[in-house]
């Protein structure tokens, strides 16, 4: 595949500047936000902006690639830890807290990937993941039957306590997370009682809607 010639002085100008406003829009009115907006306080007309990103999964992927690099980076922060069960509360805690402090990934958590290129990041840093989860399990500190799929459980439940409490009580979801963490514990395990959602499943329930612009 030949290589992509470098934008043009003005061309990479405008499109740093839909990106940098992307993220502010999506950040203050969600990433559903009006596309015009944006434009806007890019400082271009519209059509530009279709014209870089023809569509708002394309935006979204470009306002949150740095997000989904920090989430792989956390990842490998957690594998370096030598505690099993202290690496896996860091990577869960380190996650919630970049989805606490900001309403982008907060957002990104109950939708599909925005782009291949986020799919195959979040694939990586899946793999990272389960062997975090793997060596907590086989070490005896993390409950057995927990499974990768369950950890939108937490990010779901999360999501909605940042939502209702960011306003009000914006700590709050570090206490709804220790009650989850605890129930986690291997000694503190009963049987669940269906097994995990698998990842079609899963990949099924996030909110993607094909109508939007």
């Amino acid at each position: 595949m030949p290589a992509q010639k470098p934008l043009r002085l003005d061309a990479r100008r405008n499109r740093d500047a839909l990106v940098a406003a992307a993220r502010e829009v999506f950040a203050e009115r969600g990433l559903d936000a009006p596309l015009k907006e944006i434009a806007a306080r890019a400082g271009v007309a519209i059509g530009t902006l279709y014209n870089r990103f023809p569509t708002r999964d394309d935006l979204i992927a470009a306002a949150v690639e740095d997000r989904i690099e920090a989430g792989g980076r956390i990842a490998e922060e957690a594998l370096a830890l030598d505690d099993p069960w202290g690496s896996f509360v860091y990577l869960v805690e380190k996650i919630c807290e970049l989805q606490a402090y900001d309403r982008l990934l907060n957002e990104l958590a109950l939708r599909a990937a925005p782009s291949p290129e986020i799919a195959a990041q979040r694939d990586r840093g899946h793999a990272v993941m389960r062997e975090i989860i793997t060596r907590a399990q086989d070490a005896g500190v993390l409950r057995a039957d927990w499974a990768l799929e369950d950890i939108a459980f937490i990010t779901w439940s999360h999501t909605r306590v940042v939502e209702q409490t960011a306003g009000i009580a914006p700590e709050a979801w570090r206490r709804n997370l220790a009650l989850m963490l605890d129930g986690l514990r291997a000694e503190a395990a009963h049987p669940l009682p269906v097994p995990p959602i698998s990842e079609e499943q899963l990949s099924r329930s996030l909110l993607a809607d094909p109508d939007r612009d």
